[in-house]
């Protein structure tokens, strides 16, 4: 016995384009910049703005996917394909932290004079069209893990243009040569930081995790509670996607009652779940069978 109910965000597929074209062209701009002044930082910058162009295309064809029906193969569709582009776009991000992060260090030790003006001019149009990005796909970055990976490029970028900004400033003006290879490091960092909650989040979708709203106990007493349930044993509770909550358990009733009785019991059940925000259930009513009865139970055997 099951109830269902099936949500999703429409994401704004022409705010998604505008925001790729102006990633194209900012990136085109700061790695022919990063070329000719040697910097480092404004480098590092086009390859995350590069990585912001692809989070862009792969959050715009993970939404359309998502939105496919189910059929007999996919009896879910593929909803979770959203869930797997927000995983793809936080580890891309990391990775390419990690590689920011090497070549500051590098650099640090051999520092190169850098031409601090085009670092200056380039960070401020960074700042600008990544600024204009962020507000292109902000409302959509609010109900959708997919789209706010691809935000949190765009945001974590704005930010990075203006610690390059800060850092061509102490060049220019306080003769820090070193500021390139350091600012770089920290930009590094704070994509770290930035990146390892959506990849953390996802990675618990896929792997099945209770979600972290869910206090299995607490649900259980109350089930427990409800008048003709005897016990409650082999509770599920896993997500599809970052929306739709999967519950399923087995309940053992006090009585041999008839099936039209326990869907009174049922419909009690349903409404105690939705205090907990989870809107789909698979219960299965039991009455004298011999079976494990305990709460969280594996049938797979080692």
């Amino acid at each position: 016995m099951s109830s269902e109910k099936h949500h999703h965000h429409k994401v704004n597929a022409k705010n998604l384009g505008i925001t790729a074209l102006l990633n194209i062209f900012i990136t085109a701009a700061e790695a022919i910049g990063g070329i000719l002044t040697g910097s480092v930082s404004l480098l590092s910058d086009a390859a995350h703005n590069f990585s912001d162009v692809l989070s862009l295309v792969i959050s715009y064809i993970a939404s359309k996917i998502a939105r496919r029906q189910a059929t007999l193969e996919q009896t879910f569709g593929l909803r979770r394909s959203e869930i797997l582009a927000a995983f793809i776009n936080s580890a891309t991000l990391m990775g390419l932290a990690i590689v920011i992060f090497i070549e500051g260090v590098k650099r640090l030790y051999d520092p190169v004079n850098v031409n601090s003006s085009w670092v200056i001019g380039l960070a401020l149009l960074s700042i600008v069209v990544n600024g204009a990005s962020v507000l292109f796909i902000r409302n959509d970055a609010h109900d959708n893990i997919n789209i706010k990976s691809a935000y949190l490029h765009l945001f974590s970028d704005m930010l990075t243009s203006v610690a390059v900004l800060v850092g061509g400033l102490a060049m220019k003006y306080l003769q820090w040569h070193w500021a390139d290879a350091v600012f770089s490091m920290v930009i590094a960092l704070y994509l770290l930081y930035t990146s390892w909650g959506i990849l953390k989040k996802s990675l618990k979708i896929f792997m099945q995790f209770s979600p972290a709203s869910i206090n299995i106990n607490l649900i259980t007493q109350q089930i427990e509670g409800l008048s003709g349930v005897k016990n409650v044993h082999h509770v599920h509770v896993w997500q599809i996607d970052e929306h739709e909550i999967m519950f399923e358990a087995h309940i053992d009733v006090t009585e041999n009652i008839m099936i039209s009785d326990f869907e009174s019991i049922l419909d009690q059940i349903k409404e105690r779940l939705r205090e907990h925000g989870i809107n789909h259930v698979t219960i299965q009513p039991e009455y004298s069978v011999t079976d494990n009865k305990q709460l969280i139970h594996s049938s797979f055997k080692f």
